[in-house]
């Protein structure tokens, strides 16, 4: 039912803006695999403009803001800035494109999926996740309790930029398939337990730290950032393979 809800309020977007919806996805906790009974879904797509529209020197605004509400959070990105910030090697479209709960989809985006694999950055990927990280443990994990979803808000940035490290390539968006890699077993131990505690608890229930996922957040963010500043950097510099895929997107030959 929610799926209808979400597919008509994408309708409207192209409606309303005039544009076509490449990918549409879940970007939050209900595609990271642990969603509260009350948790909000949060969609996010990438759309393409008129071919006419990126010729303009008065650009239209290159993102949408459709929804946001108790329920719903709906905004996208233009294409160009989409396809710019897969060159930078940004770790959000990477994760989009990887989303295990896609709403709308395109062979276009499929297309474009495979023209940005080559575009991933360890090191962007890593400090970003780090960055993640780091502030969900600043705002919310530092007193003597906390809401045990922020864990995981914490806990699946530093588990990808751990499978990064290891794999050396885009991580997984499901938080399950970050947890089968090898792990400490304590910290397995402690995870597993916090799952089950998570199924019967809402997001704004505070509980008593567990110390040995506490430890392992505030040992592993100080571990990730001196890899992640140590890291050469690895951004693709030609963006030529995704300059001729935004122009066959809008119709332009090159």
């Amino acid at each position: 039912m929610m799926k209808q809800t979400i597919l008509e309020e994408l309708d409207k977007v192209e409606a309303e803006y005039g544009v076509r919806i490449l990918h549409a996805v879940e970007s939050g906790s209900r595609s990271w695999g642990f969603a509260s009974p009350d948790s909000d879904y949060d969609v996010r797509f990438v759309y393409v403009r008129p071919a006419r529209d990126y010729l303009r020197l008065d650009t239209p605004r290159d993102v949408i803001e459709w929804k946001l509400d108790a329920v719903l959070d709906i905004n996208g990105w233009d294409l160009r800035k989409a396809m710019t910030l897969f060159a930078k090697g940004n770790a959000t479209l990477f994760e989009w494109s990887h989303s295990p709960v896609v709403y709308r989809t395109t062979p276009e985006w499929e297309r474009i999926r495979e023209t940005a694999l080559p575009y991933f950055s360890e090191k962007a990927a890593i400090l970003h996740y780090y960055g993640t990280a780091m502030s969900t443990w600043a705002g919310h994990l530092t007193g003597e309790t906390v809401r045990y979803k922020k864990y995981f808000y914490a806990l699946r940035p530093l588990l990808a930029a751990q499978y990064i490290e290891r794999f050396h390539r885009v991580p997984p968006v499901l938080f399950d398939e970050l947890l089968q890699m090898d792990l400490d077993p304590a910290l397995r131990a402690a995870i597993d337990d916090l799952l089950e505690r998570k199924k019967v608890t809402t997001e704004g229930e505070s509980h008593p730290q567990i110390p040995a996922i506490r430890d392992f957040i505030r040992e592993e963010l100080i571990r990730q950032k001196a890899i992640g500043s140590s890291l050469p950097e690895d951004r693709n510099p030609d963006w030529s393979a995704l300059n001729r895929c935004f122009a066959e997107m809008i119709g332009v030959r090159l």
